[in-house]
């Protein structure tokens, strides 16, 4: 299903979005040494449910995953990229953090993922993943344009990928998302310019690209869900949801100012 928003919905969005966007930038400035993933996960619990939103993940339960995922975030850690379920672990010095967070407020859904090195800068591999991510990231935001073809993003966040020297794993994307959190259409990290679906105003897309350190192959942990790199590399994720307008793409999830 591919849904096309009435204005006031993409209003709603905007909420949502914002919301998505506040949570994710207080979880950063609480997080330090020694946070405990599943203290991640209950201040998360904690805002959305303060602000009447509804989690996007507890009761998920897709065919790939171990479901219900019965958590309100997801929390990778180095090596994990995708789908981290949190677990029982305190966060070091220099581990590299992932977030993604997905809620449904007013009827609308928005979701967006940030990583970051926790106590520290990182290491120089560790800023090139995050940094490229996110160059990434805005490389597709400046392709979605009313008449642009999904392809066209593809193309537009994998040459940046792919310039930095990094493999494009084509497994998960991102994706449409509107009145509930994956819709179509599906939006590969690389791919060819000028194919597929034509962008419209009123569409949301979650674009999210994501990379590993030396490999674009996944394996999945033993609870089921989270997905790591199969060669213990590090690894990197970064999301936004945007509108399509008739003027460009309006990013949804930033925090509040």
């Amino acid at each position: 299903m591919i849904e096309i928003l009435t204005a006031t919905e993409v209003d709603r969005a905007r909420q949502t979005g914002q919301l998505v966007g506040t949570i994710l930038a207080t979880l950063k400035e609480r997080v330090q040494v020694g946070t405990n993933l599943l203290e991640i996960d209950a201040w998360t619990k904690e805002m959305i449910l303060e602000a009447g939103a509804v989690s996007c993940y507890v009761d998920y339960a897709p065919a790939f995953g171990n479901g219900p995922f019965g958590h309100y975030i997801c929390t990778g850690v180095n090596d994990a990229v995708l789908h981290g379920l949190p677990r029982d672990y305190r966060l070091a010095q220099g581990d590299l953090l992932s977030l993604d967070l997905a809620v449904t407020l007013h009827g609308i859904s928005a979701d967006a993922a940030i990583s970051f090195v926790v106590g520290s800068e990182g290491t120089e591999e560790d800023q090139n993943l995050i940094n490229t991510t996110q160059l990434a990231l805005a490389a597709g935001i400046e392709a979605a344009k009313s008449g642009a073809k999904i392809g066209d993003l593809s193309f537009a966040m994998g040459s940046v990928l792919k310039a930095a020297g990094y493999q494009v794993n084509l497994e998960f994307g991102g994706h449409g998302i509107g009145t509930t959190m994956h819709q179509d259409p599906h939006v590969s990290n690389d791919g060819r310019p000028g194919r597929g679906y034509t962008l419209r105003p009123g569409l949301l897309l979650a674009l999210e690209p994501w990379i590993m350190t030396d490999t674009d192959k996944l394996v999945t942990d033993k609870d089921g869900w989270t997905l790591r790199s199969s060669t213990g590399c590090r690894t990197a994720h970064t999301e936004h949801t945007i509108a399509i307008t008739a003027s460009g793409a309006e990013i949804l999830t930033l925090p509040k100012a």
